[in-house]
């Protein structure tokens, strides 16, 4: 089996750079393999029936996510708690919380339903995971909806959890050491002049 790079996905703090999370999409199958959150079998998605709200991990820390593409062939990616941190900071100040797609189709903009509830899973602010997510890793995004359209609520069974979507710097562990090396030369060679 060989084995596959890894590539740390970064985005800039900066408002005016294109890296940053615009979207967070309504899928079948989670990239990040986490469903909403279950209290049913008959209603596999939803937190509360009655208020139409669904919750559940939108990204994980540190976990590897398999990709294949052109460009890279196949791949893991991965988002460190800082880089999350970084998306939920700018995806919020944007105020981003009330773009949701279908199935990550930009034709598949959806009207009434935004993110109400959102937070990073910090252990030593006291910030745990919900029951049913223990297991979710310090840094991971947790976020609840609230879904005010009728017919996409009608037809939620579609639906087993978050994705998001943005445009993001790829980075890996060889080039992050390859730079730390040609900072600390470069640091170095400023001393001695």
């Amino acid at each position: 089996m060989r084995k596959l790079p890894i590539y740390k996905l970064t985005i800039s703090d900066n408002d005016e750079s294109e890296s940053e999370v615009s979207f967070i999409a309504l899928v079948d199958e989670p990239a990040i393999e986490r469903n909403f959150l279950t209290f049913s079998n008959k209603l596999q998605f939803a937190a509360d029936k009655e208020r139409r709200i669904v919750s559940g991990p939108a990204m994980i820390a540190d976990l590897p996510i398999y990709r294949r593409d052109e460009k890279y062939g196949e791949y893991y990616v991965v988002f460190d708690k800082e880089t999350i941190e970084k998306i939920v900071l700018k995806f919020m100040r944007k105020g981003y919380t009330g773009n949701v797609n279908l199935m990550h189709d930009s034709t598949k903009v959806v009207d009434g339903v935004y993110v109400f509830e959102s937070f990073i899973i910090d252990k030593d602010r006291g910030i745990k995971p919900p029951k049913g997510f223990e297991d979710l890793t310090d840094g991971s995004w947790f976020v609840s909806m609230k879904v005010d359209n009728m017919k996409l609520w009608d037809n939620m069974q579609a639906f087993n959890g978050f994705s998001v979507e943005g445009v993001f710097e790829y980075e890996n562990e060889e080039e992050e050491i390859a730079e730390m090396i040609n900072q600390i030369i470069q640091e170095g060679s400023k001393n001695t002049l």
